[in-house]
């Protein structure tokens, strides 16, 4: 068997056409969707992340601010960071990148994020709101996966319902903004989900579990973890993983997945690879997320107006 390779350019290029014919009544309100990251340290990846984030927005007519702090700023400045954010105006969407330095409390970060400018569900109440299957924002990551997957099933002539019913998805990694939220969009599909972790791999366990997968979902952050061994034939792998590689022989670095693609591409019916797959998609759906942020912002002012 090869495998069927997802094209998640195309997907997204269908879906940022979505985005932008949205935009005409918000362009008619004289005001511009404003998005603001945060990134504290260099990490390669979240640079990477925060380049494409910028790109995509000056595209789809989205204001992109880009807060970038030294790796030594203190939890109590970065904190200082998100309230002014929070106060901003003219930013609708905030998103802080992962990872953050050690010394710093992310669930803390999280929490002192504004609940309606958290277009990643990473604040307590979003989390909620998308574990009870009532998101206001559904993660741009885990959605990504799954609009993905749930047009690659159309194309195939499948009934995306029953598709799910009848199907295990095991998802590797358990991250706040991308493996829980897969759990919990696979469990409002009605499927069947197991969620994993590095454990699984460092006791050994990690094939027993992914091999009875009829959809398999890497978001570990790991290269090559999984391997054609860890497939079941005829499984869906969704790489969600994005690793900085340094090629010994050019000193190129480039971006890797958590699935060595030629080998799965051997046993899966079908696979996203990396990049080009699942990365694409996700920031179209960050431009999406800052726009739902923008029009829930306009409808507070006014009901504000109208009860004054």
């Amino acid at each position: 068997m090869t495998a069927n390779v997802i094209d998640g350019h195309a997907i997204a290029s269908k879906l940022k056409q979505e985005v932008i014919n949205g935009l005409g009544s918000v362009e008619k309100s004289g005001l511009v969707p404003g998005l603001a990251t945060i990134s504290v340290g260099a990490n390669y990846s979240a640079k990477a992340y925060e380049r494409r984030i910028r790109r995509v927005a000056d595209e789809c007519g989205v204001e992109c601010q880009q807060v970038i702090l030294d790796v030594e700023t203190s939890e109590a400045e970065l904190l200082s960071v998100v309230a002014d954010l929070n106060a901003e105006n003219s930013v609708h969407g905030i998103v802080i990148l992962r990872p953050l330095p050690p010394h710093i409390d992310e669930a803390k970060i999280f929490t002192a994020l504004s609940p309606l400018k958290d277009i990643e569900a990473v604040h307590p109440e979003n989390a909620g709101r998308l574990a009870l299957g009532n998101p206001r924002y559904v993660p741009s990551t885990a959605a990504a996966a799954f609009h993905v997957l749930d047009e690659w099933l159309v194309a195939q002539g499948e009934d995306v319902s029953t598709f799910y019913r009848k199907s295990l998805i095991v998802v590797v990694g358990r991250s706040n903004n991308v493996g829980k939220p897969a759990v919990s969009l696979g469990l409002v599909r009605q499927a069947s989900v197991e969620s994993i972790d590095e454990w699984a791999s460092k006791s050994g366990q990690l094939g027993w579990h992914t091999r009875r997968a009829d959809i398999l979902i890497s978001a570990a952050g790991v290269p090559d973890l999984i391997r054609a061994e860890h497939v079941k034939e005829g499984a869906i792998v969704l790489d969600i993983g994005i690793n900085p590689k340094l090629d010994p022989d050019t000193g190129i670095v480039r971006m890797v997945g958590d699935v060595d693609f030629s080998g799965v591409s051997m046993r899966a019916r079908a696979v996203t690879p990396v990049p080009g797959g699942i990365g694409p998609v996700t920031d179209i759906w960050l431009i999406k997320n800052t726009i739902i942020a923008f029009s829930l912002a306009r409808e507070s002012v006014n009901s504000s107006i109208g009860k004054s």
